[in-house]
């Protein structure tokens, strides 16, 4: 039995039940880091009370306020907030956000964790804090919303029970051409989110309608009648197509098409049914584009590890990540895509329409994105993921009629790389960091788009 098949009892839980629970999965441990392993008593008696988001549904969020570190701790070095929770949390994912989203968090950020399976602790991990490239478009109305927070990018950790983390200033200066200008202090208002994804329920009996008494009704079916010209109501997937298929569908969807279209096999794609999104968190309707010219490609940088069988959990995390702390309206990315070359739809709107993305900031109009679960700056991604990604821009790429080894032109919305109205032309397929200033999305899966653009090509026939 499929995957997706064995999710049916935790869909019926998911969308008609309400309790917070984690999956059961252990902390890989990293190499240990310079800082201390113990943390002062202050840290953790000066905490105030955590706030708590969503209570009563599948899973939730813990916001803690980050507290300074003693004086003797940081004297003669850089400024520094932290906090230790060494029990009664629960979680799987976690990342520090903060008030101002245009403010840079330099420095870093590092955490270790304790398993609430074997109640062992993690070594030090590093966290990126470098996230400014993500997010809406200036001036539109999610990036404007009050309640949007600046971010480190979020890092999957396992089901835990304590935390240790700690944040220091860079020290130095930051280089402003012949000057060297003092480092900026930290950003106000940091706060540790801790998010607990939900737990998948047994298998059993989901139920005919997607949207039972529960969670909000209307979101959860108009997340899956956005989908039905492709799939029937309340699919937990969306099948594959053969190429003769996929081209009777593009001519049902579009009209006739002159000549041979151009486009490649529709691939599988799991929906957010059937990854367990809470619709409720969401902001309700659909924003969308005019057209999908250029595909840009993202990791995650929540780590690597992650079991592709945990993959909804972290898809749910990152989620609540990006609408509870961030501040935005939906997840950024329009589809995800984990190790194994699963594919997984994104944003609410229709995985075939031309759906407003967070995941570029300056570049989301006309534009889709792709992220590829984990963290690829010095590992190599999977042959499956990168297989995943090509099907899957062959095919939206090709329902726009664009040629992915092509170059295309977009208009910047005003990001940290191309001032607001300057023109950039681009491939077709780019990398996060074409259009923005950005590792993401890291150098060894970026080194892959030249096959990805090829292996697009041929399975849109050209």
């Amino acid at each position: 039995m499929s995957k997706i098949m064995t999710m049916r009892g935790f869909l019926a839980w998911s969308i008609g039940a309400r309790s917070i629970a984690a999956p059961s999965v252990g902390v890989a441990c990293a190499a240990a880091l310079a800082l201390p392993l113990l943390s002062p008593p202050a840290a953790a008696a000066s905490a105030a009370p955590a706030r708590t988001a969503e209570a009563g549904v599948p899973g939730g969020t813990r916001s803690l306020p980050l507290v300074p570190l003693s004086r003797e701790r940081v004297l003669g070095t850089a400024p520094e907030q932290g906090l230790y929770r060494p029990d009664g949390e629960h979680f799987s994912l976690l990342g520090v956000v903060w008030e101002d989203p245009d403010a840079e968090l330099r420095g870093r950020v590092q955490v270790r964790t304790r398993s609430a399976r074997t109640r062992e602790w993690s070594g030090w991990r590093d966290v990126e804090t470098h996230d400014a490239g993500h997010g809406a478009d200036p001036g539109t109305a999610e990036r404007d919303a009050r309640r949007v927070r600046g971010a480190t990018a979020p890092l999957w950790v396992g089901d835990s029970d304590g935390v240790d983390v700690r944040v220091r200033a860079a020290g130095g200066g930051v280089r402003r051409g012949r000057t060297v200008e003092p480092t900026p202090p930290l950003p106000s208002g940091l706060h540790l989110e801790l998010v607990d994804p939900g737990e998948e329920a047994p298998p059993g009996d989901a139920p005919a309608d997607p949207s039972p008494t529960g969670l909000d009704p209307d979101a959860a079916g108009a997340a899956s009648a956005v989908n039905t010209d492709l799939a029937d109501f309340g699919a937990l997937e969306i099948p594959a197509l053969g190429t003769r298929a996929t081209e009777r569908e593009l001519a049902r969807l579009q009209g006739p098409v002159g000549g041979k279209p151009y486009i490649g096999p529709r691939p599988r794609i799991v929906t957010r049914r059937g990854w367990g999104a809470d619709e409720s968190l969401r902001e309700p309707g659909f924003v969308y584009t005019k057209k999908v010219k250029a595909a840009f490609v993202h990791h995650t940088d929540s780590g690597n590890t992650y079991t592709c069988a945990q993959a909804p959990s972290v898809i749910r995390g990152i989620y609540r990540y990006h609408v509870t702390s961030m501040g935005w309206r939906d997840i950024g990315y329009n589809f995800l895509v984990d190790k194994c070359g699963t594919i997984y739809e994104g944003r609410a709107g229709g995985v075939a329409k031309a759906v407003r993305g967070a995941h570029i900031l300056g570049f989301n109009s006309d534009s889709m994105g792709i992220a590829v679960i984990g963290s690829y700056g010095a590992v190599k991604p999977s042959g499956a993921a990168v297989r995943a990604v090509a099907r899957l821009t062959a095919w939206k790429l090709g329902l726009y009629g664009a040629d992915p080894r092509g170059k295309t032109y977009l208009t910047s919305g005003g990001g940290n790389l191309y001032p607001k109205g300057k023109k950039v032309r681009l491939n077709v397929i780019s990398g996060h960091r074409d259009g923005s200033a950005t590792e993401c999305p890291g150098k060894r899966l970026y080194a892959e788009l030249g096959k990805v653009r090829s292996s697009a090509a041929r399975y849109q026939g050209r």
